[in-house]
């Protein structure tokens, strides 16, 4: 991949050029991934134990690009593309993995899958009882996301039926990944939408959609999570995290813990 010979290139100038670092070492941003993105953090500090390497709680993908942009922080993650302003800050962005939207439901719900119309109906407020689409006689409990968020934007653009959803006014607002998540599995007949994981507890059930799994080729929904740094001032260990991403082993790992590598 060109973007991997560039990274390859920078990183052997540095090599010449830098001292050796080692350290801790922060992967700031966007709540999407983050089971993914550990675990792939602590596979590279296994064969690099010199280098940890720290994924904190999300502060967003905006948060991520402000963190490196000002120099605060050496990389960061996010889940939409870089705006051509956000590039002219000097970043640079080197996709990872995509990343499948899955629709999860509490297990009171009492369902395993819906229809693309049954999805967007449950959402605009149109069905209000589990039991109308074959479930549990139990009130349907929505959880949305803010619309500037990552997913919902995927979600809009993929999914049919939801380029002008209007969500029901009828629903809990959670603002981070992680709360949408804890919304539904702590709360009977709650629905809600996130980045897909293999680590969802047992309290929720991924549900298919038209018969497909979020696992599944053709399944209509997902977005892609990228790396972030800025040339002038990324370190050899920082682009060696970068280049580990891209290995044949790290998307053999990958695959095996719910991310889809980006193809080359």
């Amino acid at each position: 991949m060109m973007k991997f010979r560039l990274i390859s290139a920078l990183a052997l100038t540095l090599a010449i050029t830098s001292p050796a670092i080692s350290g801790d070492l922060r992967i700031v941003g966007t709540g999407d991934g983050m089971e993914q993105l550990r675990a792939l953090g602590s596979a590279y500090t296994a064969d690099n134990p010199d280098t940890l390497v720290i994924v904190p709680p999300s502060i967003g993908s905006g948060g991520g690009i402000a963190a490196v942009g000002a120099n605060k922080e050496l990389l960061g993650r996010i889940a939409r593309p870089l705006t051509e302003k956000e590039k002219e800050l000097g970043l640079n962005e080197v996709p990872i993995f995509k990343l499948p939207t899955a629709i999860y439901v509490h297990k009171s719900a009492g369902i395993s899958g819906l229809t693309y119309d049954q999805l967007a109906d449950i959402f605009a407020g149109k069905i209000v009882n589990w039991k109308v689409v074959g479930g549990a006689d139990l009130r349907i409990k929505i959880v949305r996301r803010e619309e500037e968020d990552s997913t919902l934007l995927v979600l809009r653009d993929t999914m049919p039926g939801w380029r002008d959803l209007q969500i029901t006014s009828k629903s809990k607002m959670a603002m981070t990944t992680q709360e949408s998540f804890e919304s539904v599995r702590q709360v009977n007949g709650a629905v809600g939408f996130g980045p897909f994981s293999r680590f969802l507890g047992p309290d929720v059930v991924i549900l298919k959609l038209d018969g497909k799994s979020p696992t599944d080729p053709d399944y209509p929904s997902s977005n892609t999570i990228s790396y972030i740094y800025k040339t002038d001032t990324v370190t050899r260990e920082a682009l060696s995290v970068v280049e580990y991403a891209g290995s044949n082993k790290a998307k053999a790992f990958l695959n095996r813990i719910g991310g889809v590598p980006v193809a080359e």
